[in-house]
């Protein structure tokens, strides 16, 4: 599932931004910003999966909560769980970054993420309640957009007329 966020939600880390959501119980949820590549190149913490990443081969910003912490989600032809890659969404999952990448398994791309979005018990149900969120279905091929910063617009887009129509919702409502 992705959570897009609505033009109401004008909190800046999350501010026109498409969640992946990898883990959701009654603790609360935790998930990955999509569409925000930082000016951070991989070779610097990670350089075993320079050759895996999806483009742009960026490090991500998924997140406010522990920035200092490598998140990777991972495309494999196979869905099965293993110890070093976890599904969410058909073939996506999240991966161990510590091991190497002839570790996981084949992989088809992967994006590394600085930090992760967090919710605590009953947050993320308060702020779909007020409208902050749209609950969408996900693609694969979300997680590893190549022009992730038009993403919010195209997640929308693809979505029933109702909620569509925030795609050409103003960034400015002075200039409409």
């Amino acid at each position: 599932m992705l959570l897009v966020a609505s033009p109401a939600l004008v909190d800046p880390n999350f501010y026109r931004a498409v969640v992946l959501l990898l883990d959701y119980n009654a603790d609360g949820a935790v998930g990955v910003v999509l569409d925000r590549p930082l000016d951070l190149d991989v070779d610097e913490h990670l350089p075993a999966w320079r050759d895996y990443l999806a483009p742009p081969h960026r490090v991500f910003e998924g997140g406010p909560v522990q920035p200092e912490t490598a998140i990777g989600v991972a495309h494999r032809p196979t869905v099965e769980a293993s110890e070093t890659w976890h599904p969410v969404l058909g073939g996506v999952g999240l991966i161990d970054v510590t091991r190497e990448p002839a570790d996981i398994g084949e992989i088809q791309e992967a994006r590394i993420f600085a930090g992760y979005s967090g919710w605590g018990a009953g947050q993320l149900e308060m702020e779909l309640a007020v409208g902050s969120w749209f609950p969408v279905d996900g693609a694969a091929d979300d997680a590893f957009d190549p022009v992730p910063t038009t993403l919010w617009d195209r997640v929308l887009r693809r979505q029933h007329p109702n909620i569509a129509r925030y795609a050409d919702y103003p960034t400015d409502l002075r200039s409409n």
